[in-house]
Formats: structure tokens, sequence, C-alpha cells
């Protein structure tokens, strides 16, 4: 099970890194489309809020609702892995559709560009 707030830095560091990238894209790539730009950076930010809000939950159960503690723990984890699992699911899914918008803004030229630099 992945710790609260490790998991909470890991997804506003992705968050920052990834909005970051696309505000010089914006600022320094001439024919972009800036409103898509600034979507898919509300999308972006949109994501990291979501992610983070939701890794907030609790355990709705005290350890008096089962048999022992040693079962309390093992449903406990259980839960917390299902939970990080769907919400770290949720977050990338929509990271990429947000990077999928974001490169539909860019023009066709600079992408292939960039494409041709990675490649060499």
């Amino acid at each position: 099970m992945p710790n609260k707030r490790e998991f909470k830095k890991y997804v506003e560091a992705l968050g920052a890194s990834v909005c970051d990238e696309m505000m010089v894209a914006y600022y320094n790539i001439e024919g972009v489309d800036r409103d898509k730009i600034r979507e898919s950076i509300g999308r972006v930010l949109g994501a990291v809020g979501v992610a983070t809000s939701h890794a907030n939950i609790f355990f709705d159960r005290g350890v008096k609702a089962f048999p022992s503690a040693a079962e309390y723990s093992k449903e406990k984890s259980k839960f917390f892995r299902a939970l990080f699992r769907k919400i770290a699911t949720d977050f990338s899914a929509e990271i990429d559709a947000a990077l999928k918008e974001f490169n539909a803004a860019i023009p066709a030229e600079v992408r292939e560009r960039q494409r041709q630099e990675v490649a060499r």
C-alpha cells in the first residue's frame, strides 16, 4: 500500500511537471492553439485535485467490527490497495487525455521536427 503523503507528492509533482512543459509550449511555440493548451492545463490541474482529494479517504470500519486485529489489518490493507489502484488508474487516464489534447494543439510541422530530433 502506498503512503498517502508520498502518493500525493507524486501526483502533485507529476501534474506540475506536465503543466510546466505545457506552459513552455504555450509561450515558446509559434502557431499553437493556446485555448486547447489552457484546457489541457486545466484538465491536468483538475486531475491532480481529484486524485489528492480522493487519497484523503479513510477506512470506515474500526477494529471492533472484525473478529480479530489481524482480520482488520488485512481488510484495511485490501481496501487501500484497491483505492489507490483506482485513483492511480483514473489519474493516469486523465493525464493521458490531457496530453492527447495538448499534442493536438501543437502544429504538425513542430511535432514532426521534434520526432526527428528525438530519433537522432
